[in-house]
């Protein structure tokens, strides 16, 4: 059988709503919104949410259920695709200036979590998809440019940490190397800039 697409709810009438039906997209982030009384919290939370956690105890055996609160079957037709639900109260108990939604309601660590696993990071520079590249992914990239592009190929050496770095500059230009970026400043090793000791440098 082919996985549902949709949480398919029909005629909801709970609370305040009026016979609704709606389609809403699995896998998705979907919002609900409208003005205050609208039957957001009424669809959200008493209908779909009320049917999905209730479904999910019912499944249990009877000895696991008696630990469990299971919320009654809320007023409306037919409910199908859904899974197990879990709900987050809005609440304001953290008086800390720093707390965020995600901190207050403890869903931070998940939506990290899922940003990290599914979300595409993307490049501030240049705007384009960050990929991990193996070292022959890097030589191909290289090997596309056209004649005659210039590329710099860049290894950190200092990373936050303060100094003047006279000696490393000297090493690297007896190395052969030519150029430097410093706190985020190309500059040829023959003129090498004159560093703060007292200060971060990159």
């Amino acid at each position: 059988m082919a996985e549902q697409k949709f949480i398919e709810v029909r005629g909801a009438r709970e609370h305040n709503l009026k016979n609704v039906s709606v389609d809403i997209p699995r896998d998705k982030l979907v919002v609900i919104t409208g003005l205050s009384g609208s039957g957001k919290s009424s669809l959200a939370f008493d209908t779909i949410y009320a049917e999905g956690q209730r479904r999910y105890v019912e499944s249990l055996s009877a000895y696991a259920r008696q630990f469990l609160d299971m919320m009654g079957k809320p007023d409306v037709d037919h409910i199908s695709g859904l899974s197990p639900a879990i709900s987050i109260e809005q609440k304001t108990t953290s008086k800390n200036p720093r707390s965020t939604v995600g901190t207050v309601t403890e869903i931070y660590d998940y939506m990290r979590l899922l940003f990290a696993r599914v979300g595409t990071p993307f490049s501030p520079a240049t705007g384009l998809p960050i990929t991990a590249m193996q070292v022959q992914d890097m030589v191909d990239a290289v090997m596309a440019m056209e004649d005659g592009t210039r590329a710099y190929l860049l290894a950190p050496m200092i990373r936050d940490r303060k100094g003047e770095y006279k000696k490393e500059f000297l090493d690297l230009r007896k190395q052969g190397f030519q150029r430097i970026k410093v706190d985020g400043t190309f500059y040829d090793l023959d003129e090498p800039p004159t560093l703060d000791k007292k200060l971060r440098h990159d």
